[in-house]
């Protein structure tokens, strides 16, 4: 018996895994990543770039620039962010009224372009002008008429169809991961982009879901879709469009390309990029990935998601894509303030949001589930024409719901001026009145306002439907202006009821200390905004990032506590019913193995429950520290689909040495039979520092103790599962093994305690599907 090392030639040969080789560290597809391992390799890296900058001016030099390389990713990420919404967003301004009309002028303008060019266009005809022609008055030559209403009406439904069967076909045939739906390989049928960033977040490998082909088919796709008029929007899909964008730059930086943990910071930064010019809103952005989507979420990411906001927003405003100085089409400011006792039907709109959010949430994902386990999710293409020729169908004779959302949103919201022209704002004027333009006393309502109401009552009844069924289709699908819009018909329509009311009774208690006749007291389009941002709280459950961007969206302080009430109480209402949101509803029916920190787990069972081996079950499979050959691990990784194996001082003992990875022993074995002679399949596998005692004819054996993970996180098998599971929420562990006075019993996976958690929730714990 020999020395293996004192072989000749053989000792640089077996250390040669002491250097770094291909692919190691990486993750498969549909994997989730070691949170502790990434930090743990970030923070050598940068002992390494700190030890290397004092031998140096070069040195030093590398080492500043892996510094600022974080924040030259920032100012990349929202610089694309933003041209890409301003982009978008002239984008849609024209498609959507390309349904209707041309300018002749300039085919690229839209209406409103178009009139701004015209100098024929007056004050009181300025949405009518010469130079923009409806397709009845191109085709046939006729403007009025039952004809030119019938050719209108089919062009608006044609021109509809197109858009989506172009967006259904390019992300189904070019880009599965631009759809709202994620996974095209396991094929979950109804889902958003959020809903997948979410999951990215916490450390899920989704291979192509952000990449550079994905945001190319989404970005267009995105134009198509909100300008087909399907009740959706584009503000979840901007939130992956920037995501992508953050995934392209950090490819570009080791630092973030080769460290999973270190890209996920980049990733939340992006996320409040994206909601930054969808709303217009960068401190709301940053408050958004904080409490929605990220799930490690670092001061340090707090700043650079701030910067990455910032230089978005700052972008979009250059681009200015809808002239008028704004971030946002339906920016608006109140002169009138609010008073106590319209606190009332603020918390009453709360309520409605609360219940219209969950009455979203469960009909939503029945008709998902419904799509996932029939014959119509086969069909994508289909599904996503019918529901358009639906919409547009449906749409067009309401001239609410013929609008763009973002549009209706903003006529909702603005506030009634001399100058305004809206059936909204049809009201009896005193012809005596001598106030300023801005503080116009409430009047009785007129004609237009009534006819405006029944009809905002269809469109919102339609809004309420066709959501529910819209929502997860094969296409890119935002949430938020569409719940956004049920809310603001709902609040005008309360705000508007609340006016005449204190109007025509004005002498009644709880109008008299502050509604004087002939005074401006109370906002309808206040009411909108209350209305939206509590539906749009009901449906996602949030509640500080809301009140923050629905906050900037109107410039004003004075309106925090009623945004505040609304949000509070819609939340309180909703989680009376279910604690989730759509997110989280989505997250479970597709099985993704998200472990939301929200939960609560306060059932009194062990690790030794959770475990596996369970009674019954084969025993588990290890590794030993010298004894096993080459061919015995190829045969087992063979054999088996664990993504790791705990390895052990021999299986008599089955004392814990450490856990190596699947992916990495595969890489290893691989790399030594092509650069080290000698290595064959019976060569003995060792992790120890020293070589075993072999006789003098064996192969050379193969040292692997570089891929081996010599602290995994270990609990014992008494270990309530309550703390368990918080050891994985805050440390985002893969795995944790268990254990008696060092004794290996079993292994728990974040898989296992997702299980665990659904069958202690009277759920189907087969549901969770990735590894």
């Amino acid at each position: 018996m020999v020395n293996a090392g004192a072989m000749s030639g053989s000792g640089n040969l077996m250390d040669f895994l002491d250097e770094p080789f291909p692919d190691v560290g990486t993750y498969e597809d549909f994997h989730t990543i070691d949170w502790l391992r990434e930090k743990s390799r970030d923070t050598d890296r940068h002992r390494k770039i700190t030890s290397k900058s004092k031998e140096s001016v070069w040195e030093f030099i590398k080492g500043l620039l892996d510094a600022w390389s974080g924040w030259v990713v920032m100012l990349l990420i929202g610089l694309l962010a933003g041209t890409l919404a301003g982009v978008i967003d002239l984008a849609v301004d024209w498609m959507t009224d390309l349904k209707e009309g041309v300018c002749l002028s300039a085919f690229w303008y839209s209406h409103e372009q178009c009139c701004w060019t015209s100098n024929e266009t007056t004050f009181e005809d300025r949405d009518k002008c010469p130079l923009w022609q409806k397709w009845s008055e191109l085709l046939v030559n006729q403007s009025e008429g039952a004809s030119a209403y019938i050719l209108n009406y089919l062009m608006y439904i044609l021109w509809a169809l197109l858009f989506a069967f172009l967006a259904v076909s390019l992300v189904r045939v070019f880009a599965p991961y631009a759809c709202g739906s994620g996974i095209p390989e396991l094929a979950p049928p109804c889902s958003c982009p959020l809903l997948q960033i979410k999951t990215i977040l916490s450390g899920f490998i989704i291979r192509g879901y952000l990449g550079k082909w994905t945001l190319l088919i989404k970005t267009v796709t995105l134009v198509l879709v909100v300008s087909s008029g399907l009740s959706l929007g584009k503000e979840g899909p901007l939130v992956h469009v920037a995501c992508c964008c953050g995934n392209f730059f950090s490819s570009l930086f080791s630092k973030y390309s080769k460290n999973e943990g270190k890209r996920r910071e980049v990733l939340s930064a992006a996320a409040a990029a994206g909601v930054s010019v969808a709303f217009g809103a960068p401190i709301g952005g940053v408050l958004f990935s904080l409490e929605e989507v990220s799930y490690y979420f670092p001061l340090k990411t707090l700043w650079r998601s701030f910067f990455a906001a910032l230089v978005a927003a700052f972008t979009l405003r250059s681009i200015n894509p809808f002239g008028n100085s704004r971030l946002v089409l339906f920016y608006v400011e109140y002169h009138t303030p609010w008073y106590m006792a319209e606190l009332f039907p603020f918390i009453l709109l709360g309520v409605f949001g609360g219940l219209w959010g969950t009455l979203f949430i469960r009909c939503n994902i029945a008709w998902c589930r419904r799509r996932k386990t029939t014959k119509l999710g086969k069909y994508p293409v289909l599904e996503v024409i019918v529901v358009t020729a639906i919409t547009a169908i449906i749409a067009y004779p309401n001239p609410y719901t013929r609008r763009s959302t973002s549009e209706l949103i903003s006529e909702l919201f603005n506030d009634c001026g001399a100058l305004e022209s809206s059936q909204l704002c049809d009201y009896i004027n005193d012809p005596n009145m001598t106030r300023p333009v801005d503080d116009i006393p409430d009047r009785p309502a007129g004609f237009g306002v009534y006819t405006a109401m029944w009809q905002l009552a269809l469109a919102l009844i339609f809004k309420i439907v066709i959501t529910i069924f819209t929502f997860g289709m094969k296409i890119p699908s935002g949430l938020f202006i569409p719940s956004m819009a049920v809310g603001a018909m709902a609040g005008r329509m309360v705000g508007i009821g609340v006016e005449q009311l204190a109007y025509h009774h004005h002498d009644w208690i709880i109008f008299r200390n502050w509604c004087r006749p002939g005074a401006d007291c109370v906002t309808p389009g206040l009411y909108a905004m209350v209305g939206a941002a509590a539906c749009l709280g009901g449906v996602t459950r949030m509640t500080v990032s809301l009140v923050v961007i629905m906050f900037e969206l109107t410039g004003g302080l004075e309106y925090i506590v009623p945004l505040m009430a609304a949000a509070v109480t819609s939340k309180w209402v909703a989680d009376a019913f279910g604690k989730e949101g759509i997110y989280e509803a989505h997250i479970h029916l597709n099985g993704y193995p998200f472990l939301d920190v929200k939960d609560e787990f306060t059932h009194r069972t062990l690790a030794t429950d959770v475990m596996r081996p369970r009674r019954g079950e084969p025993p588990l499979s290890v590794l030993t520290q010298d004894s096993m050959t080459v061919e015995d691990v190829e045969t087992l990784i063979k054999e088996t689909d664990y993504n790791g194996f705990p390895v052990v001082v021999s299986r008599d003992s089955e004392r814990l040495i450490g856990f190596a990875q699947r992916r990495e022993l595969i890489l290893a074995i691989k790399n030594a039979r092509q650069r080290q002679e000698g290595i064959v399949s019976n060569s003995i596998m060792y992790f120890t520092e020293e070589p075993p005692e072999l006789p003098a004819n064996s192969p050379h054996p193969l040292k692997l103790r570089r891929v081996l993970n010599l602290s995994p996180f270990t609990v014992t098998d008494h270990t309530p599962m309550e703390t368990v599971v918080d050891i994985f929420r805050k440390l985002g562990l893969r795995q944790c093994l268990v254990t008696r006075s060092g004794r290996l019993l079993g292994i728990i996976t974040k898989k296992d305690v997702l299980r665990h958690m659904a069958q202690m929730a009277n759920q189907d714990p087969e549901s969770i599907m990735f590894n």
